[in-house]
């Protein structure tokens, strides 16, 4: 069976139309998930930031472009060692490494924050450390609204504790 098939009319159901298997388990899970909200017990990280793999809209040297976020959440480019995070009207680019041993780091949506899964450390979606080994911020790219692009500069990596000034303002506030 084909996913949206439509009816045959011996079969019962004149107009209807028929789905596959991953159609229905999706939409059996999603009505499932509406009516725990909609009793309050919606699971503890129903206000989670996403995750989603991204790749690079367009190349132009080091710098690279990428949809504006829709929403809060996190993109990870992994071709291109770039974590993508928007939280509210705010969207920063981060180096896919830890900073303390250049270690991979992971999203944990649970807890809306990064991990490095070999020392601990943690980080807030800004990238602001927040415990653990390493001694500072997640360092973050060079970032700037192009269109209805985000263009990050691979050239320019600011560290928390040495580019103070420009890893502060490497961040692109939307409209």
């Amino acid at each position: 069976m084909t996913d949206s098939t439509p009816s045959t009319p011996g079969d019962g159901c004149t107009g209807c139309t028929l789905h596959d298997r991953r159609d229905f388990l999706r939409d059996a899970l999603r009505a499932g998930a509406a009516a725990l909200a909609a009793i309050g017990l919606a699971p503890a990280d129903a206000d989670a930031m996403p995750l989603r793999w991204i790749s690079a809209l367009a190349t132009r040297g080091q710098e690279r472009n990428y949809p504006v976020p829709a929403s809060d959440g996190v993109q990870i480019d992994k071709a291109n060692e770039v974590i993508l995070a928007r939280t509210g009207k705010s969207v920063y680019a981060f180096a896919l490494a830890c900073p303390h041993q250049n270690t991979a780091l992971r999203w944990d949506a649970g807890g809306n924050r990064f991990q490095c899964p070999k020392h601990k450390s943690r980080y807030r979606p800004d990238g602001t450390f927040i415990e653990g080994r390493a001694t500072r911020g997640l360092d973050r790219y060079a970032v700037r609204l192009v269109g209805s692009a985000i263009a990050v500069d691979l050239d320019k990596v600011y560290q928390e504790d040495a580019d103070s000034m420009q890893w502060q303002h490497a961040v692109v506030t939307l409209p």
